[in-house]
């Protein structure tokens, strides 16, 4: 297994890198390029534009430049922040602990929720159970995420509902009502954000499993552990369960890069200051070290998460071996 991480970890190093010439083709060619947020300040000079491109090597051609940005990357050097006045780097470390934390409530509710649901609705086949979850599963991959947001603001943020006898409102909007932290607090606006997050990700993740499970549980071993007079439940989760995962490890595993790359449209609508917003940010700066740093950043989760999965497969089937 060991040997076999090592060399995935070593065949990924020339896919990052064709990935990071891409990226930095693609963004170089883009209108006005990294000079973008100068050239919409009314106090600089052609002549400044002339300078700023000396300095920072933007009059040398493109593969110049992407060597150049290449050997500052490889220091662990992504450049300044043209919007912010800091590194690429600590612009996006500072964002990161508030995507992990609503992400990663989000995919940890949806694994649950989903996980749960779909073995109900496998072992319930065409009950009105199954019915129920299956219609939920449609509604969540249909929904548009913006639209439910609104929703979910309109009806608990600004009507708000009653709940014991008291009136209750759920922010609309931030990740924290003041600087002190305050748990409570912290649980109350990840609430809505969590929820309509989790949606699309929990109607996933039970309709796979829920797949993964009906094949599952009509094959012959289960039928022999039954004939044993094993009670249902050992039956399902000893037996069933462990198996009826496998197929699920590459949903999993395909929206773990959320965690870095963040909900862009929910984080926005929400206010959430995390790696979604400051995407949308530096993408209406032009913002040239974030947009890299961050989309270079992703590509390298992608591919962790990829290797992530494999290694999950060898763990949950003892058949499966890496040589």
């Amino acid at each position: 297994m060991l040997t076999f991480v090592i060399r995935r970890v070593l065949q990924s190093i020339p896919l990052l890198l064709l990935i990071s010439m891409i990226l930095f083709g693609i963004i170089s060619e883009a209108p006005g390029g990294p000079l973008t947020p100068y050239l919409q300040n009314p106090h600089i000079t052609e002549a400044d534009i002339t300078r700023l491109k000396h300095n920072l090597g933007l009059d040398q051609p493109i593969p110049i430049q992407y060597l150049h940005w290449l050997g500052q990357v490889v220091r662990g050097d992504f450049g300044y922040s043209t919007s912010n006045s800091e590194t690429a780097i600590a612009a996006i470390g500072d964002r990161v602990p508030v995507t992990l934390e609503l992400m990663g409530s989000a995919i940890g509710l949806a694994i649950v929720v989903g996980v749960i649901f779909g073995i109900l609705s496998a072992i319930k086949q065409y009950s009105w159970v199954d019915f129920s979850i299956t219609t939920l599963a449609f509604f969540g991959q249909s929904m548009p995420v913006f639209w439910f947001a609104l929703m979910m603001q309109l009806a608990f943020s600004v009507n708000g509902f009653t709940c014991c006898g008291y009136h209750i409102a759920l922010p609309s909007a931030g990740s924290y009502s003041s600087d002190t932290f305050d748990l409570g607090d912290r649980i109350e606006h990840l609430i809505l954000p969590t929820i309509v997050l989790s949606l699309l990700y929990l109607a996933l993740i039970s309709r796979f499993m829920r797949s993964s499970m009906l094949e599952v549980i009509h094959s012959d071993y289960i039928r022999t552990a039954s004939a044993k007079g094993l009670t249902r439940f050992n039956v399902v989760m000893r037996h069933a369960f462990r198996n009826a995962l496998i197929p699920l490890v590459t949903i999993i595993a395909l929206t773990l890069p959320d965690l870095v790359g963040g909900a862009v449209v929910t984080e926005k609508i929400f206010a959430w200051p995390g790696m979604g917003s400051l995407f949308i940010n530096a993408l209406g700066q032009f913002d040239f070290a974030v947009l890299m740093a961050f989309m270079c950043l992703t590509a390298v989760f992608v591919v962790f998460s990829n290797l992530l999965a494999d290694v999950c497969y060898a763990w949950l089937d003892p058949r499966v071996k890496y040589n």
